[in-house]
This record gives structure tokens, C-alpha cells and sequence, in this order.
């Protein structure tokens, strides 16, 4: 048994005896150089970049910054004006997966709104009756409001709107409060 003890103390000293020297192996990179200088970003000196800012101030007018802006807005206008859709709101009435009671609800819907027009859509598998079409939220609360009280699972939601059938009130439609 004393030469099983002495046996394994041999054998856990030899384990935990060091594997040699310790190696200084920072010594291997003091040649070691790396030149960045491509990679990182060339800026001007801060001296010219002030005297090219102060030529620009003389340059430039605030009329031609005008006449940028509504010329970037008009690009913008016909970009979008090309598009045959836009992003805008709708009011979801119902959605759900019987046929019936879609049809039920758009009847329901004339029978007590009938200057709402309502839309029928049907998104396999599921059925949505939806109403408006609006640029804005804002304007999609006034008709989810009075559709609340009789419907109370209506929202709003985003929808793609086909831009022939949006049309904008004209200013004589709108009544402006205030207006003498």
C-alpha cells in the first residue's frame, strides 16, 4: 500500500512539473512594421477646407438655393407621380375567413354609411372589407370613428393605393374655418 501512495505522489509531482522555460515571445515581433497609411482616409488640412467654405459662402445665393430645392421637388413629384401606387391608409372593418359575413358586414356597412364606399378583398385564405383611401392617417380617423362604434374590430392599416383612384380635394371643396 506504501508503495501505491509513493507511486502515485511520483506520478502527480512529474505531471505537475513545468514543460520547460518560459519564452520571451515578444522578442520575435520587434522588426515586426505595418503600414496602414492606404487604407486610412486622406481629410485636408483644416486651413483650406475654411478658405474653400468661404469662397463657397460668396458663390452661392439664396435664390439659387431656392430654385435647387423646388427643381429637386419637382423631380421628386414626377418621380412619384409615375408610380401608379402609393403608400397610404385604409380602414379594415373585418377580416376573416367567412365569405358570408364579409358580404354581410360590406351590406351592413352601405346600409349605415352609404357615403362610405366599401371594398371587398380576398387575400387567400382570409376575406377583408376595407373603406377609404387616405394620403394620412389623420384624415383615415374621422371615418374610423364613426365605424367603431358599430364595428369594433376596425383599424387602421398601411395599404398600396392605386393613385387613379386617390383623388385630392380641390380648394373649393375644402372649407377653410376663418376665411371671411
Amino acid at each position: 500500500m506504501r508503495v501505491l501512495w509513493i507511486s502515485l505522489l511520483v506520478i502527480f509531482i512529474g505531471a505537475c512539473k513545468s514543460s520547460g522555460p518560459a519564452v520571451d515571445k515578444s522578442a520575435a515581433y520587434d522588426n515586426y512594421s505595418e503600414n496602414l497609411s492606404t487604407f486610412l482616409p486622406n481629410y485636408p488640412s483644416y486651413k483650406e477646407r475654411i478658405s474653400q467654405s468661404d469662397n463657397l459662402e460668396e458663390e452661392v445665393s439664396p435664390t439659387s438655393i431656392d430654385d435647387q430645392l423646388s427643381q429637386l421637388a419637382k423631380q421628386e413629384y414626377d418621380k412619384r407621380k409615375s408610380d401608379p401606387y402609393f403608400n397610404g391608409y385604409k380602414v379594415l372593418v373585418y377580416s376573416g375567413l367567412d365569405r358570408k359575413q364579409a358580404f354581410d358586414t360590406m351590406d351592413n356597412l352601405e346600409e349605415l354609411f352609404p357615403e362610405i364606399k366599401a371594398d371587398i378583398q380576398y387575400q387567400q385564405p382570409r376575406y377583408l372589407v376595407k373603406i377609404g383611401r387616405y394620403a394620412y392617417k389623420v384624415e383615415a380617423l374621422k371615418y374610423f370613428n364613426l365605424v367603431k362604434e358599430e364595428f369594433p374590430t376596425a383599424r387602421i392599416i398601411q395599404d398600396r393605393i392605386l393613385r387613379k383612384e386617390f383623388s385630392v380635394p380641390s380648394q373649393e371643396e375644402i372649407d377653410v374655418e376663418g376665411e371671411n
